[in-house]
């Protein structure tokens, strides 16, 4: 079942100030230079996503503060049915906040309306293919920022998936590799 967005999944330009401990005015050239990701609210005020915010610390050297590394990354599963889908949700659930859902059609309407840090999905899930799932989600304002892992075998689902915008590939026989690359992308310790 979906879950409403933390607060601490978005960030203000006074906090990541405080996480670099630069001057507010840096963090907004920063943003409009497009040195870090960022979104403006109706008001103008600027906003970050933490997988983001995440991804600029690390690149350039800035430490993870506290605050960043406690929260736990919501991943949403979009598996085909059976044991693959409960083994990775067993699997996952000590480091991630996962998200399961019964029907692949409503996973994605759920993923529209409340998008998580990540998304983990087959080749094909229903009658779409992971990439054109990928696709979608990269074309929305909305869920642009969503991480996608493709856990499937095969060269030619690997290409279409890199292409179509997935972070990361991982075969659906490595488990502890699923959770090494997400902990990745979304910035968790072990």
């Amino acid at each position: 079942m979906a879950r409403s967005r933390r607060p601490k999944d978005l960030f203000t330009a006074s906090q990541i100030a405080r996480f670099c401990q630069v001057d507010l005015k840096t963090i907004h050239n920063w943003a409009d230079r497009g040195r870090i990701a960022h979104f403006r609210t109706p008001g103008r005020h600027l906003r970050f996503r933490r997988p983001h915010v995440l991804d600029f610390l690390r690149k350039y050297g800035y430490p993870i503060p506290e605050e960043l590394d406690a929260a736990r990354p919501r991943v949403a599963l979009l598996l085909n049915g059976g044991p693959t889908k409960e083994r990775v949700g067993e699997y996952l659930r000590g480091a991630f906040d996962i998200a399961h859902y019964a029907d692949p059609l409503e996973g994605l309407l759920r993923i529209g309306e409340h998008p998580p840090d990540a998304i983990v999905l087959a080749a094909t899930v229903g009658h779409l293919s992971g990439p054109e799932i990928i696709e979608a989600l990269k074309r929305g304002s909305h869920t642009e920022h969503v991480r996608a892992v493709l856990f499937a075998d095969g060269e030619a689902e690997r290409q279409a998936a890199l292409d179509a915008g997935a972070s990361a590939h991982v075969s659906e026989s490595d488990l502890v590799g699923l959770r090494d690359t997400l902990e990745a992308l979304m910035g968790v310790r072990h």
